[in-house]
């Protein structure tokens, strides 16, 4: 049955030598092009994840493209969905990769205002505690601890705001505990009260909110290689009844390097946004709106009653333009 449900769903497939976009309705199917869509009265910010290589990869090709379209739109910050260094994080606030994988990749003036980082797997091999520290050191760099939250006016309006809790999904995933690399740093960290805190941040009745949005690095939904990864299935099992619980419109991850809406049932829009410097394979699993094996990034656009995403690979293509209405 779910075979032939499956035959039925039309399949775009855009190809490149090393390109691959699936989407699941032929009514989002559009030419490529280099023209935004520009939403007058937002909030437009970036999210990029997986990407701190030393340039390699992709990486300054991205870094370039994310430069052009911060520019265009005036982009108010930049959102980091984890794995911020590669092989194995940092090892101190002074570690050279600060300088080699971000000072001196992401260069462009538009993208010299406040970066908001979270921590993925690969910063858990070292010390994590070294990228809050560096927030210290770098005016740009926005981590003042593991997980936080913050509010952004739209258009400097504060009587109509988004509210994004930044979290640490590294703790959430029982296997991680028994991981010679990942275990010294997760061990310490009280999951309890990281989800009591997010429960406590998403109940906010604050009615200048008109937005929720949670980051993470690991995904709820994917459809890349951890589709039905231990990691992917204990994020849903940890997360999703808070999401669900608080009505939370958009969590945004990484980890998996590729570009993907997933629109399961519920309120939560999932965007995983994790090729900034590596691209691996997607497949079209239920529920997914679109899929891109590409290297690239988002683009938000917030709107009081809407949120434009547009995906944009290492060309400045926007291969995908979706939108999420109030």
């Amino acid at each position: 049955m779910r075979k032939h449900l499956l035959l039925l769903i039309f399949l775009f497939t855009y190809c490149s030598l090393q390109a691959q976009v699936l989407l699941k309705t032929q009514s989002e199917t559009t030419p490529p092009t280099k023209t935004l869509t520009k939403d007058a009265l937002s909030l437009n910010f970036i999210a990029m994840g997986d990407w701190g290589r030393n340039g390699a990869d992709h990486q300054k090709q991205v870094a370039q493209q994310m430069g052009i379209t911060a520019a265009d739109v005036k982009a108010q910050f930049i959102i980091s969905t984890g794995d911020n260094f590669y092989p194995s994080g940092v090892i101190s606030e002074h570690d050279p990769l600060f300088k080699y994988s971000f000072e001196d990749i992401y260069t462009a003036f538009s993208l010299q205002w406040d970066w908001y980082p979270v921590l993925g797997n690969h910063d858990y091999k070292s010390n994590p505690d070294a990228q809050v520290a560096y927030s210290k050191i770098s005016r740009r760099w926005k981590m003042p601890a593991r997980y936080h939250a913050k509010k952004f006016p739209i258009n400097g309006d504060l009587n109509n705001q988004v509210l994004i809790a930044f979290i640490d999904t590294n703790p959430l995933i029982p296997e991680f505990y028994k991981n010679s690399e990942y275990g010294p740093n997760v061990k310490g960290q009280d999951t309890t009260q990281q989800k009591r805190w997010l429960a406590k941040i998403l109940s906010d009745e604050d009615p200048s909110i008109r937005w929720k949005i949670v980051v993470g690095h690991h995904p709820m939904y994917t459809g890349g290689s951890r589709t039905d990864g231990y990691d992917t299935k204990a994020i849903r099992r940890s997360l999703k009844p808070i999401l669900d619980r608080y009505g939370v419109d958009v969590y945004l991850t990484g980890h998996e390097h590729s570009l993907q809406y997933i629109k399961p049932e519920g309120k939560t829009h999932h965007f995983i946004s994790g090729a900034a410097s590596e691209k691996t394979p997607v497949k079209l699993i239920d529920n997914a709106q679109m899929v891109a094996s590409v290297y690239g990034f988002m683009l938000f656009s917030v709107s009081k009653d809407l949120i434009r995403v547009q995906t944009i690979n290492d060309e400045g293509e926007i291969i995908y333009n979706t939108i999420i209405k109030k």
